[in-house]
C-alpha cells in the first residue's frame, strides 16, 4: 500500500474544511485556478513541470487512520470531520497545461473543479509540487539553451533535499537534460543516468596513476577521469599515459574554466587524444555556461544551481478560487482584489497565438459563468493550451510515471521551438510575449 499523502498540506486548508461543513457552504461546487501572477526573476518564461507527479499524489490522497489519528489528538477538526475525511476521495476534475509546455503571467496552468471541501484541500499539495518543479525546469531550460548542442547532466542531489532531489532531476530533464547522478531519478522515472568517481577516489590511492589504472581496468577506456584533484597539467598527462589515447574523456571541476578547458584541449590534442571529450562541472549556472560557449569543452555537469532553480527556487505560483455557486445554485466569478495580489475571477481557456510557428501572445479568454469554453474555431491561427488530467477524480494515466516523463520531455522539446528569439536571451526582462485577455461573450 502506497503512503498516504493526506498531511502534506497546511492546516488552515482543514480548519476551512471543518467551518464549511458547518455552514453547508462545503458542498457547492467551485473552480480553483493554479498560475503565476508573473515570472519570478524577471524571466522571460516559464516550464510547467510536476504535473505527473501531482496526479500521482493526488491518487494517494486519502485519510488514513494513522492520519486520521493524528488530526484527531491534536484537535485540529471536530468529530463530523473527520468523518468526512476518513471517506475523502476527490471525485471533480483537473484541466491545464502540458507538462513541459511555456506559460506566462496569467497563465491557467491549472483549473481544479469540485466542491468547495474536496477542492480546496489539494491547494498545498499542487503549489508544492508546481512551484519547486516548475522553478527547476525554467531554469534547466534557459541552461539547456546556453549550452545548444552540448550535452547537459544533473547532479545536485546533495544541495536539495532527498526527495527534493529526485524532482529536481525529474523536471531538469524534461527540460533539456539528458542524464542525472541520482539513481532514485533513474529507477522511478526512467531518466539516464551517469557518474564515475570524485576527488575521494583520487585521494584513496598512493599516486594519481594507482587512482587512474584502477578506475580504467574497472570501467575501461570509454571512462572519464577527474584530471584535476592536484595539478591539470600534470593528471592530463597520467590520463592518457595511463589509459591510451582512446580515453572517453576528462572532467575539470575547478579554475578558470575557459582558460583551463582551452589550455586541456591543446594538451590533449598535442598527446593525440583528438577524440577525448572535454566535461566541465564547477559552479556552473546559465551564465557560466554561455560565457563557454566558444570554448572547447563537450559537456557540463550541474550541480546546486538547476535544483535551487538558479537563483529563483519558486515559481510563485498561487492557487485561487475564480468561481463558485452562490446560496441559490446560480454561478458567480469570484476574484481577490489585494493591491499587487489581484486576480481574474471566472473561468479560463487559454490559446498561444502564432505568427508563422513563432509565439505572438498568450490568449486567456474569460467567462463569467461555469459552463465550459469551446472558443477554439474563434481562434484557428493559435494552439489550445490546456488538455484533460483528471475526470471524476481519477487522474490520466498517460501522463504519469516513466511514460509520462518522456511525453513532457518531447512535448517541451517541440514547444520550445515556438519561442521568439527574444525569449533566448538570459538578461533579465519583461515575459517574451504579453499575456492578453478577452471576453468569451
Amino acid at each position: 500500500m502506497r503512503a498516504s499523502t493526506a498531511l502534506l498540506t497546511d492546516r488552515y486548508e482543514l480548519t476551512m474544511i471543518d467551518a464549511a461543513l458547518r455552514d453547508g457552504s462545503g458542498d457547492r461546487r467551485c473552480v480553483f485556478e493554479l498560475f503565476g501572477r508573473r515570472l519570478p526573476g524577471a524571466r522571460r518564461f516559464g516550464v510547467v513541470a510536476g504535473t505527473g507527479r501531482l496526479l500521482s499524489l493526488i491518487r494517494d490522497f486519502r485519510f488514513g487512520q494513522d492520519e486520521l489519528r493524528y488530526l484527531r489528538d491534536e484537535k485540529v477538526v471536530d468529530a463530523a470531520t473527520l468523518d468526512f475525511l476518513e471517506g475523502y476521495r476527490f471525485t471533480g476534475s483537473v484541466t491545464g497545461y502540458r507538462e513541459g509546455e511555456l506559460y506566462f503571467p496569467g497563465s491557467p496552468i491549472l483549473t481544479i473543479e469540485g466542491t468547495f471541501a474536496e477542492a480546496v484541500v489539494l491547494e498545498t499539495l499542487a503549489l508544492s509540487v508546481l512551484n519547486h518543479d516548475s522553478a527547476v525546469a525554467t531554469a534547466a531550460a534557459r541552461m539547456s539553451i546556453a549550452a545548444g548542442d552540448r550535452p547537459l547532466a544533473e547532479m545536485g542531489s546533495r544541495r536539495a533535499g532527498e526527495e527534493s532531489a529526485v524532482a529536481a532531476a525529474r523536471a531538469a530533464y524534461i527540460a533539456g537534460f539528458g542524464a542525472t547522478s541520482n539513481l532514485e531519478a533513474g529507477r522511478r522515472w526512467g531518466i539516464p543516468t551517469m557518474g564515475t568517481a570524485a576527488h575521494a577516489w583520487t585521494l584513496l590511492h598512493d599516486t594519481e596513476e594507482d587512482a587512474f589504472r584502477a578506475q580504467i581496468d574497472a570501467l575501461g577506456v570509454g571512462t572519464t577521469l577527474l584530471v584535476d584533484t592536484y595539478d591539470i597539467t600534470a593528471g592530463v598527462e597520467t590520463a592518457i599515459r595511463v589509459a591510451g589515447t582512446d580515453l572517453g574523456g576528462v572532467r575539470i571541476d575547478s579554475g578558470d574554466l575557459p582558460t583551463v578547458a582551452a589550455e586541456v584541449r591543446a594538451q590533449l590534442d598535442e598527446l593525440g587524444a583528438t577524440g577525448t571529450r572535454i566535461t566541465v562541472t564547477s559552479d556552473l549556472d546559465e551564465y557560466a555556461i554561455a560565457a563557454l560557449a566558444a570554448s572547447p569543452v563537450d559537456a557540463y555537469g550541474v550541480g546546486t544551481s538547476v535544483v535551487t532553480g538558479s537563483g529563483t527556487p519558486t515559481a510563485g505560483m498561487v492557487y485561487k478560487l475564480v468561481a463558485r455557486q452562490d446560496a441559490t445554485g446560480g454561478w458567480v466569478a469570484v476574484a481577490k482584489a489585494s493591491t499587487d495580489k489581484g486576480s481574474t475571477g471566472g473561468r479560463k481557456a487559454a490559446f498561444r497565438q502564432l505568427d508563422a510557428g513563432t509565439a505572438t501572445a498568450e490568449l486567456i479568454v474569460v467567462s463569467d459563468g461555469f459552463e465550459q469554453l469551446d472558443t477554439a474555431a474563434s481562434h484557428p491561427d493559435a494552439r489550445p493550451l490546456q488538455t484533460t488530467l483528471v475526470v471524476d477524480g481519477e487522474p490520466d494515466p498517460s501522463y504519469e510515471g516513466p511514460a509520462g516523463v518522456e511525453a513532457a520531455r518531447d512535448h517541451h522539446a517541440r514547444v520550445r521551438e515556438e519561442l521568439p528569439v527574444r525569449a533566448l536571451a538570459l538578461s533579465r526582462s519583461d515575459p517574451a510575449i504579453p499575456t492578453v485577455y478577452a471576453d468569451a461573450r
